[in-house]
């Protein structure tokens, strides 16, 4: 049965913390546009308060959550467990991105590893959050996460990755702007 939360409690927030993977979900209002979903992982995730959360936003293929986040600020954060027990947990939010040159960057940044190719950090205000049990999920074992991204981010080099950046990651899919796109 699923429970409603007003705010992140400890209990969710160690549940959070013992989880290698969230998805980040978020849609463009319209109702043509791409609905988008994102696995995230990286120890890239931050509780900054029972109602407030972040996390580092890396670079990629796409940059569909800060295009959504421009145009409506909602977001959905999941998580679920894959080891025992089973649980299903989401935080209903509003967020929005914060660049490197924001003067919140600072006091933001300090909070999370040092990840080349990060891009982003997306904050979050959470409105709501819900556990479900869960039962549905497959148990898997974690063996550790990629360094695919990584690696190819310090390859790039920090002018590779913004040159990347300034081709792929300005526009949704759906032709909304994205906040990097005021930056370049």
């Amino acid at each position: 049965m699923a429970k409603f939360f007003d705010c992140i409690t400890e209990e969710l927030q160690d549940f959070i913390a013992a989880q290698h993977i969230f998805f980040v979900g978020s849609a463009p209002l319209s109702p043509t546009g791409h609905v988008n979903l994102s696995p995230k992982g990286l120890d890239c995730f931050r509780i900054l308060s029972p109602n407030r959360v972040g996390y580092i936003d890396l670079t990629g293929s796409s940059n569909e959550t800060s295009a959504h986040l421009e145009e409506n600020g909602r977001i959905t954060f999941m998580f679920c467990a894959f080891e025992e027990p089973a649980c299903i947990l989401r935080l209903y939010g509003r967020g929005n991105t914060i660049l490197s040159t924001s003067p919140d960057w600072n006091s933001l940044y300090c909070l999370f590893p040092e990840i080349p190719g990060t891009r982003q950090i997306i904050v979050a205000d959470i409105q709501q959050v819900q556990t479900s049990c869960g039962f549905g999920v497959p148990l898997y074992e974690y063996r550790g996460q990629r360094q695919t991204l990584v690696n190819w981010a310090r390859k790039k080099g920090e002018q590779g990755v913004r040159e990347y950046q300034q081709q792929k990651n300005l526009v949704s899919l759906d032709g909304l702007s994205t906040p990097l796109s005021k930056s370049f």
